[in-house]
């Protein structure tokens, strides 16, 4: 049977994937927003636990699996030496295999050479997910995203020449009141810059027991209401002009859930906003949001 150390987290976009737990926890783990990995100490799992997790998929699911996700959190940092077996095994475990995608953080692509990018790539890792949060750097600073704007465009631009496809998370609300045109309005520049195929804001939920839920009760933090929150949605299409990327808003947290793509479809979003903000479209009540 194939082993998770709990709690385990993935993209809401692999339900359908096979995860695969190579590293436990998070190997930055220091964003002042997040709990996910709080309750855990950052480690690789043994090899040999990993590739026996593989071969127990490959004799229950090897004709269905299109989609693997290797979890926990930023398992880039693995050595390439490390990732070479797992990879290699995925695709001779599952003929149907499609897809073999990762969290990733601008920290660990911009410590990867690019030929060790490249070398994934060719192995199989294909799709990475990212998030920078803001594209605002006072922003990101106060959060402890561990990078600038201007490295997670440098890192962006890495995985783009290894032939990686970026899928962008933004997080309306992460600069709260203070901040929240400049961090809104930065976030689309910055995801025009990093130039993903797939881009999506979530919204911030401030979690007990993390240094943001502290700032907080201190007063030194106040997350926008439901009209900022729509307002920031709003400046950040304003701004985000990606070459062609699939947009989703569409996440448990956010009150509007929303799609399409940018930039083909951009005015028909803004005009849904807008909408909303009149109070003409319905949101998402407070009892159906989540994490």
């Amino acid at each position: 049977m194939v082993r998770y150390d709990e709690p385990l987290f993935r993209p809401p976009s692999e339900a359908d994937s096979f995860i695969l737990q190579a590293t436990l926890g998070c190997s930055w783990n220091a964003c002042t927003y997040c709990a996910m990995y709080r309750t855990k100490r950052y480690r690789e799992r043994p090899l040999d636990e990993v590739l026996a997790d593989i071969s127990e998929g490959k004799a229950r699911f090897a004709e269905d699996v299109r989609h693997v996700f290797v979890a926990d959190g930023d398992p880039l940092d693995m050595s390439l030496k490390r990732w070479e077996p797992i990879l290699l095994a995925l695709t001779s475990s599952f003929p149907h295999l499609r897809r073999v995608s990762t969290y990733a953080t601008a920290r660990n692509l911009l410590e990867k050479r690019p030929e060790e990018l490249e070398r994934l790539r060719q192995l199989g890792l294909s799709l990475l997910y990212i998030g920078p949060e803001s594209g605002d750097d006072v922003t990101l600073r106060r959060i402890a995203k561990g990078a600038t704007a201007a490295e997670h465009v440098e890192a962006a631009r890495k995985a783009r020449e290894a032939g990686m496809e970026q899928s962008l998370i933004f997080l309306l609300g992460a600069g709260g009141i203070e901040r929240s045109e400049e961090h809104a309005r930065a976030s689309g520049r910055l995801a025009t810059a990093m130039d993903p195929r797939f881009l999506s804001t979530l919204t911030l939920t401030v979690v007990p027991s993390t240094p943001l839920a502290k700032l907080e009760d201190q007063g030194r933090f106040e997350l926008p209401g439901v009209p900022g929150l729509l307002t920031e949605l709003r400046w950040f299409v304003e701004e985000a002009h990606p070459s062609a990327a699939i947009f989703r808003s569409n996440h448990a947290s956010n009150y509007l859930p929303i799609g399409g793509r940018l930039p083909r479809d951009r005015e028909a979003i803004l005009v849904a906003i807008d909408e909303a903000l009149a109070g003409r479209l319905p949101l998402r009540p407070e009892w159906a949001r989540g994490l």
